[in-house]
């Protein structure tokens, strides 16, 4: 009978050695982020595997999978522990080696296999692993799956037992998927662009699609290396953009794709080296599929910007567009569920369902899509796109630390504070409060538009905190301070990664 997994192990013991390691706060709201080896070792990654199959077995899932890894020092090693776990349930499990996530994703369809297991720590630093999984695809773990696999995987209830176990290696996998996507007709225009990875795994693939497409590519930071030398593979990291920035301007390159260290993500840079936010992008991606297809339906993350709503071509195109949870996850589902053309997050997870894609977030799709539009407009620079948007004044997500343990709690407290200044008539920026949206932490909207959220970052010890204004720049900071004010009175919250 395999151990019941233990929290209190230490590295270099005896114990460490022969029993798991599973730190329960690793089970997010939607995938699994440990630092390894201090929260799992590589005994607890089989007990997840364990765990994973029997949740399958409980749901009445076929236990066929696949397993791929990023490009870290140690990710090779956690998926043959996660593969051990997975072979003893008695799983079929396609591995695909080294992949980006939305590679594993398609290989889902590809391979006609029901779950997933991919092995990432996403943009993460150094230090990081975790699992992003799914049974039900294109959908990956809702809350409630990862609750049962924690209570399955903490308490040692696997199923006993089950014989089929086999293991199969896909070596061609990173050509199937980047023949897939080069299904799509190559660009009419020539466009000159950097593709920047940040060492990360997308600077495997990204390149050759993006030249096959008929770009001409500027390759930043495209050689593999997990110590990610230059800057952490994370398309709204202000070091990775800054560089690309200036690749952008040295090159004179008519815009950059920036990819995350897994590949599910894309950011953008225009040809004036300024860094297009994603929900930016969502708004001028939403203008273009809107024209081709009336009363599209989008939905998107309550950290995007308010232009979803308001802003004119959209309406006039008939587009309606929901807001809905942060998290890739609860974006992909709820775009689903509802039959949304795209679902867009700030985060850079775009999810295109039929007839543009299959229903996951895929950064080198999002990155098609961005050049389709530029296709669609060849006496436009992307900076002209992007200026014909209304302006607004928004700041980058910022991110104070807070510890797992205490992060919802401290968030409850906000909301409760915003909550009895907007019952009480209080002004916040000298503004009255206009609504407060409490679906994911709380997003403040002031009387002229401009807004704030806060909530608890998904899969790290942190605050997440966003503000915009349609206005003007003071009213951003003004709104800003505010927030800024009641988290320092919170003494469970830390330093901020980046600060406007």
């Amino acid at each position: 009978m395999f151990p019941k997994p233990r929290q209190d192990l230490v590295p270099n013991t005896a114990e460490f050695e022969r029993l798991p390691l599973v730190k329960v706060t690793g089970f997010r709201e939607y995938d699994a982020r440990w630092l390894y080896p201090q929260e799992v070792n590589l005994l607890g990654m089989e007990a997840v595997g364990l765990g994973l199959t029997t949740l399958m077995r409980e749901r009445g899932v076929p236990v066929r999978i696949v397993v791929g890894h990023d490009f870290r020092s140690y990710s090779a090693a956690i998926k043959a522990a996660l593969v051990t776990g997975l072979l003893a349930g008695g799983a079929r499990c396609h591995d695909i080696g080294l992949a980006l996530s939305p590679m594993a994703y398609f290989a889902q369809f590809d391979l006609d296999v029901e779950g997933v297991a991919m092995v990432t720590a996403s943009h993460n630093d150094n230090g990081w692993t975790g699992i992003k999984m799914g049974i039900d695809r294109p959908l990956t773990f809702s809350p409630e799956d990862m609750t049962a696999l924690k209570e399955i995987v903490m308490n040692a209830k696997f199923a006993p037992y089950h014989e089929g176990a086999r293991y199969i290696y896909v070596p061609d996998m990173p050509e199937r998927y980047m023949a897939d996507l080069l299904k799509h007709p190559k660009l009419t225009r020539r466009l000159k662009v950097v593709v920047s990875c940040g060492n990360g795994t997308a600077g495997a693939f990204a390149p050759h699609v993006l030249s096959a497409l008929g770009c001409e590519v500027i390759p930043l930071n495209c050689e593999l290396d997990h110590s990610f030398p230059a800057h952490n593979p994370n398309p709204e990291d202000l070091a990775m953009l800054n560089a690309t920035r200036d690749a952008v301007m040295e090159h004179k390159a008519d815009l950059a794709l920036v990819f995350d260290g897994d590949g599910d993500r894309c950011g953008v840079v225009d040809n004036t080296g300024e860094a297009i936010y994603a929900d930016k992008v969502g708004v001028m991606l939403a203008r273009d599929i809107s024209a081709l297809n009336k009363n599209a339906h989008f939905v998107v993350d309550v950290k995007s910007t308010g232009l979803f709503k308001t802003d004119p071509v959209l309406q006039a195109n008939g587009a309606k567009t929901d807001y809905w949870k942060t998290g890739h996850s609860y974006i992909k589902r709820y775009s689903h569920e509802t039959g949304a053309l795209v679902g867009f997050e700030k985060s850079g997870h775009f999810f295109f369902n039929p007839p543009i894609g299959r229903g996951y977030d895929d950064g080198l799709v999002a990155a098609t899509a961005v050049l389709d539009m530029l296709d669609r407009n060849p006496d436009k620079t992307l900076a002209e796109l992007k200026d014909a948007l209304p302006r607004t004044w928004q700041s980058p997500t910022m991110s104070p630390h807070c510890a797992d343990e205490a992060k919802y709690g401290v968030v409850d407290r906000v909301v409760k504070h915003f909550e009895d200044v907007a019952a009480n008539g209080g002004k916040l920026a000298g503004q009255n409060i206009r609504e407060l949206i409490t679906v994911n932490g709380i997003r403040i909207v002031l009387d002229d538009g401009t807004w704030g959220l806060v909530r608890a970052s998904s899969n790290k010890p942190e605050l997440v905190v966003v503000v915009e204004s349609p206005t003007s720049e003071e009213n951003m900071r003004a709104i800003f301070a505010e927030i800024d004010k009641e988290l320092s009175k919170q003494p469970e919250v830390g330093e901020y990664n980046q600060k406007i």
